[in-house]
């Protein structure tokens, strides 16, 4: 994928914070800043984080030009000397991230920024657009292939998407959350993903009648055929004029691979079951019968629960645009600041509590069950604390402390979610594969109970916090108290 300069992506009070740490000495003060979100998108008890690989291109390719010098100048707000600063630009820090295709929960970092303060800060809006649609489409992608189950589900959702943007990195996201392939060919190029397609209406109603036009894209395309049929009727003349074509190219000597019909209008649950009995009854039992029409997850888990015989889904529109659910919510909050050699921790208090941060420089324990392998919870700890699993555990709600679970020694084990991405400025990790991302947001969604992948009230996985962050957090929400 071509690198691309987004280093104005950017909000204008971050370069007036900039200025304003630049002319009070104190942007080279080294903070933490937390990427995290609140609530799971879609109700559901999860969700995917995705866009880590764009996100290490931008850090990659940090620098201010002469062109956005020049430009920045002209806004008649920055100084010379901050412009001078920004002239030579880098980004020097570290950065610890979530891996692509993790199962995540609210409230715990996708992403931990140490770094200089001006540099933290200049990238907090960038970071925050890639994850966050990414991470949306994903978890998306994730509920609609859970829907579908073993059925193939393929992304076609570019023409709908809002934007080029939107239509390529989130087919690329949606890949990762589950589906197979997409339709869009410059995602397909860029991300080293399956494009796939077959014709539209236009084609068929570009011929004299429906089943010239079959015949010749069967022509065309012998051993990938697989015709749209409800450009007239569906029963009556579209799945008739496909049987006669798969008729005649078997009769030929083709050997019928990938084939079958498309739907993309109508009943779906109704005319596929009528579909697959005239199918099967003219001897093409293995035709495939697959799907489009503003289909979701909620519309696949019924039309599978009325018994529709299709097993290939194209998902577009609601997929793309993650209907239901607009934006993923994620924010950026200062945790701490390295003074006199420690992390002085920071938080923000508000009045409503959902909005209240963890202060502090942190790390992210997974915790699974050593039998089955499944998420018990996750736990977020202080950067020096360590859990021991040969010892018990006990976990608690941070919410409603009185909630406890105590795991019995050997009982579990664990693991550290957040890997180092950029280790003083330079980048030491090495992206995966889209498809590869994919595989392992497989793996990390079998560790889900099943409980908890329903898409109407599933179970919640519980994020909670060490002993020693629920203590420090308390302590200075009431010392905050306190001095008001």
């Amino acid at each position: 994928m071509a690198n691309v300069d987004l280093t104005l992506l950017t909000d204008f009070y971050q370069l007036t914070m900039m200025q304003g740490y630049h002319n009070l000495d104190s942007y080279n003060q080294i903070a933490v800043f937390d990427l995290f979100y609140r609530s799971n998108p879609h109700g559901s008890s999860f969700a995917i984080a995705a866009g880590l690989d764009q996100a290490i291109d931008y850090i990659n390719n940090l620098n201010f030009s002469d062109e956005d010098i020049s430009y920045l100048r002209d806004q008649n707000v920055f100084s010379d000397e901050f412009l001078d600063y920004l002239g030579t630009f880098r980004f020097t820090g570290d950065i610890y991230a979530v891996p692509e295709g993790t199962v995540v929960f609210p409230n715990e970092p996708l992403l931990k920024i140490v770094a200089p303060l001006c540099e933290a800060q200049l990238i907090e809006t960038a970071l925050l657009t890639l994850i966050n649609h990414q991470s949306l489409i994903a978890t998306k992608a994730a509920r609609v292939k859970w829907a579908a189950g073993d059925d193939v589900v393929l992304e076609f959702g570019l023409r709908r998407a809002q934007g080029a943007d939107a239509g390529i990195y989130g087919a690329r996201a949606a890949v990762i959350g589950g589906c197979s392939a997409t339709s869009n060919v410059l995602a397909g190029k860029m991300f080293d993903i399956p494009a796939k397609g077959t014709h539209a209406h236009s084609w068929v109603m570009s011929f004299p009648d429906e089943l010239t036009a079959f015949r010749k894209y069967a022509h065309l395309y012998p051993t990938t055929c697989l015709l749209l049929v409800d450009t007239y009727d569906t029963l009556k003349s579209g799945v008739p004029n496909a049987i006669t074509v798969f008729r005649e190219l078997r009769e030929q000597g083709v050997k019928l691979g990938f084939y079958g019909i498309r739907l993309d209008s109508g009943d779906l649950s109704y005319l596929s079951k009528k579909a697959r009995k005239m199918l099967d009854d003219a001897g093409f039992e293995d035709a495939i019968i697959s799907a489009s029409s503003d289909l979701d997850e909620y519309l696949i888990r019924d039309l599978k629960l009325q018994g529709a015989k299709i097993t290939l889904w194209g998902v577009g529109t609601n997929l793309i645009t993650s209907k239901g659910c607009p934006s993923f919510g994620g924010v950026y909050k200062l945790s701490a600041k390295y003074e006199e050699g420690t992390y002085i921790p920071k938080m923000k208090i508000s009045e409503n509590p959902g909005k209240i941060t963890n202060p502090g420089n942190k790390k992210i324990f997974r915790i699974y069950d050593k039998n089955t392998g499944k998420i018990k919870a996750d736990l977020i700890a202080l950067n020096h604390e360590t859990i021991d699993s040969s010892k018990p555990l006990v976990l608690f709600d941070p919410k409603a402390t009185w909630k406890k679970m105590e795991l019995k020694p050997n009982s579990y084990y664990t693991k550290d979610l957040l890997v180092p991405i950029f280790q003083q400025g330079k980048c030491v990790y090495k992206s995966p594969s889209t498809f590869d991302i994919k595989k392992y947001c497989e793996q990390e969604l079998s560790t889900l109970w099943d409980e908890s992948r329903r898409l109407i009230n599933p179970q919640t996985v519980y994020v909670d916090l060490s002993q020693e962050l629920y203590d420090l957090k308390q302590t200075m929400i009431k010392e905050f108290k306190q001095d008001r």
